[in-house]
């Protein structure tokens, strides 16, 4: 979206001094009259658009803040959702914590469990404080 806003500030600004020189004096072709007449538009264009991005930023300032709420918690559900998996692997594996023929199922496992549930416990925590 920048890049567009971008480009289309620039046409504007094109048009806005190409009509403004018709306007003005058709005889001052110059290449110097072209310059001052496109940077006056172009900077007439991007005041416009600068006040026009500053308008819609504070329109979507309280949403942006209930948008990182959301996507935290929904970021916490999906770390969440490993650990269920990974619950029922453990269960089984858990008769040879210490060792057997399941040690390493079983280590592996309680480790994919612990980071998952640390990153979904932090993501909820992080979107508590907010």
């Amino acid at each position: 979206m920048g890049i567009g806003l971008r480009v289309a500030v620039r046409v504007v600004g094109q048009r806005m001094a190409a009509s403004g020189q018709v306007a003005k004096a058709p005889a001052a072709n110059t290449l110097d009259g072209d310059a001052t007449g496109m940077k006056a538009g172009g900077r007439k264009a991007s005041r416009t658009a600068g006040g026009i991005a500053r308008g819609i930023g504070g329109f979507l300032r309280p949403f942006q803040r209930i948008g990182g709420i959301l996507w935290l918690e929904v970021t916490g559900v999906f770390f969440l959702l490993p650990v269920l998996i990974f619950a029922p692997t453990l269960w089984r594996a858990r008769a040879s914590w210490s060792h057997g023929p399941d040690h390493s199922l079983f280590l592996v496992t309680a480790g994919i469990m612990v980071v998952f549930l640390y990153l979904s416990v932090s993501s909820f925590w992080r979107a508590r404080k907010r």
